[in-house]
């Protein structure tokens, strides 16, 4: 029994002794540690003495060739101070613009992208040659027409659109479709054919049929119209006898 109670105690000895070893080279561990840190400090400190050395003499240098007044710095000092409240609503309005740059740059970028690829579908499509040569359409307007010319056109832009609203109507197109097509007609009919002209006896005996009887007198009637109307502008602008009697009598 005596030799069992001097193992066990043996044995809680071992123990202790092998925790105190563990502590031990921990603290041996740390020891190193420390004299590692401390030597890093102390070669930091010895580079950066000359640096700050010299940055504390160029400072000095500087300032001693600025020949700044202490006055001015206080003064300055002084009104940073008084403005203290003006400049933190600077720096929160900065800190409000800068948000907004924030969450607007998401927004921005997308739309960029977008007209991006609008830009491409449209040159696709061919949007871009077409403005291309109406550029050069308007540029040989320009090159073509005076300024008395568009000063003109001007002028009579009125009757111009107002005789381009008479041709787009229903009638009048059907009238000039039917022109074209009778138009392109005997142009087939001529290609096609190499007949001669037709004598005085072959076109009296188209006078014959009723619709170019009926055509003729449209045309006539259609002419008619036109000198009339001619005849009337002639004669209101012509001067009536009283005018010409007002004119002579002013000449002589």
């Amino acid at each position: 029994m005596t030799d069992t109670a001097t193992v066990d105690h043996t044995a809680e000895l071992e123990a202790k002794i092998d925790a105190l070893t563990v502590q031990v080279q921990f603290l041996a561990d740390e020891a190193v540690e420390q004299r590692r840190r401390r030597i890093a400090i102390e070669e930091l400190q010895a580079d950066l003495t000359p640096i700050a050395t010299a940055a504390v003499g160029n400072a000095a240098i500087a300032l001693d060739e600025a020949n700044i007044d202490a006055g001015d710095l206080v003064s300055l000092a002084m009104r940073v101070a008084e403005n203290a409240d003006l400049l933190e609503k600077a720096v929160a309005q900065l800190e409000s613009i800068n948000d907004l740059v924030v969450d607007v740059m998401p927004i921005v970028k997308q739309g960029i992208e977008l007209a991006i690829e609008k830009a491409a579908l449209l040159e696709e499509a061919g949007y871009f040659d077409f403005i291309e040569a109406g550029i050069g359409v308007v540029d040989r307007v320009v090159t073509g027409y005076s300024k008395e010319d568009v000063e003109a056109l001007g002028d009579n832009v009125v009757q111009i659109l107002d005789i381009i609203k008479d041709l787009t109507q229903p009638d009048m197109l059907a009238v000039t479709q039917r022109m074209l097509d009778v138009v392109h007609k005997q142009a087939e009919i001529q290609s096609e054919s190499a007949a001669e002209p037709p004598g005085l006896f072959a076109l009296a005996g188209k006078i014959r049929d009723p619709e170019v009887r009926m055509g003729i007198g449209r045309a006539l009637d259609t002419l008619k119209a036109v000198s009339s109307a001619n005849a009337e502008e002639v004669e209101e602008n012509q001067p009536t006898p009283m005018e010409v009697n007002d004119a002579t009598s002013s000449d002589s």
